[in-house]
């Protein structure tokens, strides 16, 4: 087993974090079900919401401003020698707990092939669907202005 003991450092893991984030809660619940049991778990940190300043930039690159606060839940599990973590935006515990689980076993080499096929691909699969979606509804309601120049003679 490996320890990618930070997201950063890893882009693959901050890829499959950022999936397990966007997906639901549902989504989530139906995966860890159809896994089967799992080894023995320790909550190294319970899930416990909090709030996190966000951000933001003017154009995406002036300065830097505080834009408000968002909810968030965290969590942190360990399997064995694997420490998983969780973060989810709003306040829903579970939603937490089962990101940081499916993130422990992610990182465990000899599930992590089949998990990233079996979970994270169709997640990530949906939530761009989703996008498309979305993006195709906002562009048939778009709108192209263009300025005519008045000839004068």
């Amino acid at each position: 087993m490996t320890n990618a003991s930070n997201s950063a450092s890893n882009p693959v893991r901050a890829q499959w974090l950022a999936v397990l984030a966007r997906a639901s809660r549902e989504e989530l619940e139906a995966f860890v079900a159809a896994l089967g049991p799992f080894p023995d778990r320790e909550l190294v940190r319970p899930a416990e919401a909090g709030l996190v300043m966000l951000r933001g930039r003017v154009g995406g690159t002036g300065d830097a401003f505080n834009l408000g606060e968002a909810s968030l839940v965290r969590c942190a599990v360990r399997l064995g020698c694997v420490l998983g973590v969780g973060y989810s935006l709003g306040r829903d515990k579970r939603k937490a707990e089962l990101i940081a689980l499916l993130d422990a076993l992610l990182q465990d080499e000899s599930r992590a092939a089949s998990l990233v096929r079996d979970v994270v691909q169709p997640l990530q699969q949906r939530q761009q669907a989703r996008r498309d979606a979305h993006s195709r509804c906002a562009a048939s309601s778009k709108v192209d202005f263009f300025t005519m120049a008045r000839g004068e003679t």
